[in-house]
């Protein structure tokens, strides 16, 4: 063997007992060894796992929140369209009125004259073309000044009015569009959850989602139970409420009665006790007062995650939760570990 090729073999010899001493180490000190090719990234840890799966629902979470305004925003875009159909069904009849009596009008004055474009005007139905002939109609009345003032003002208030039905539709579409695709990132983000999951074994997922929102599968939760306590005042019957809901399946914005979302489940339970608050867990936290954790009281509201989740406390230590997408409301320790971990504040309706 040549000085050349006894100095690779020395190397190499090396370079396998580096291998084996750094695998050794690695052994000794617990950390996972994984063959295949080189460079292969090394495989998550399951704390890593539950981070990975906890992010994932906080945006699930938020997302809803988002989507449950949008819908709401939706809801009031509908009803002001159903108003400002009526308003211009209204406006519409008010100006084929008037114009039928200026066109009688302008049929005696201009008979002889062979006015056509007047009576065009008249009868063409377009209020924006006759208030841009706002003059000509004047002079078209004649001595019924009275009846062109009333004809314009209503072809005033028809052109508004279909102006606001224009912007109303408009806004509703843009509504419809956001929704569609907060559904649509909703979705994503289910199925990314999921199929980390899915990577899984049993006990592994078992594992991850003990520490998830609801904490699945660690028997901490019940969607059974009776409420005994006193329904005298407005928090004793919101809480009497939520305990009515154990069972009822989580669904992303759901109001009940079938079924909820986290939100939408204290809004209800304080809507039965006759109290309205808010619909996102966003706006609950702006719009009602907040109250130290030392001083909870039955019927107040809890939020996590940075204010994308919302609880109900129900009194000894527990809340009442719609905790997420494949669980049902349950009634559960409030101080289980993603609840401990993510907890930001209480709020007092």
């Amino acid at each position: 063997m040549g000085i050349h090729a006894a100095k690779t073999a020395a190397t190499r010899t090396r370079l396998r007992r580096a291998g084996i001493l750094t695998a050794l180490v690695a052994v000794a000190s617990g950390v996972a060894v994984y063959s295949g090719t080189a460079g292969a990234a090394p495989q998550p840890t399951i704390s890593q796992v539950q981070a990975q799966v906890n992010s994932l629902q906080a945006k699930v979470d938020s997302v809803g929140e988002q989507y449950d305004q949008a819908s709401e925003q939706l809801s009031a875009a509908k009803a002001r369209l159903a108003q400002v159909n009526k308003e211009a069904t209204q406006a519409q009849q008010h100006f084929n009125t008037a114009r039928a009596q200026l066109v009688q009008v302008a049929v005696a004055n201009y008979m002889d004259s062979n006015q056509t474009s007047v009576l065009g005007l008249l009868t063409s139905g377009n209020p924006g073309a006759v208030l841009d002939q706002a003059s000509l109609v004047e002079q078209v009345a004649g001595m019924h000044n009275q009846q062109a003032a009333q004809f314009l003002g209503y072809a005033q208030q028809l052109t508004s009015v279909v102006s606001q039905r224009q912007r109303t539709e408009e806004g509703m579409a843009a509504v419809q569009s956001q929704l569609a695709a907060q559904k649509k990132s909703i979705a994503q983000l289910l199925a990314s959850k999921q199929s980390t999951l899915s990577s899984l074994t049993a006990a592994q997922q078992a594992q991850v989602t003990a520490t998830t929102v609801g904490a699945a599968g660690t028997g901490a939760g019940t969607t059974q139970a009776s409420y005994s306590g006193p329904t005298n005042t407005q928090a004793g019957q919101a809480v009497s409420f939520a305990y009515a809901q154990l069972g009822k399946p989580y669904v992303w914005g759901a109001t009940g009665p079938d079924s909820y979302d986290c939100s939408g489940l204290v809004q209800a339970a304080w809507a039965a006790a006759g109290v309205s608050i808010p619909r996102t867990t966003y706006e609950q936290w702006a719009a009602l007062p907040h109250i130290s954790s030392s001083s909870l009281e039955p019927g107040d509201l809890l939020y996590y995650a940075g204010e994308s989740h919302v609880a109900i406390y129900v009194g000894g230590g527990y809340i009442i939760d719609a905790p997420q997408t494949g669980e049902d409301v349950e009634k559960i320790p409030q101080d289980e570990d993603w609840y401990a971990a993510n907890f930001d504040g209480a709020v007092r309706p």
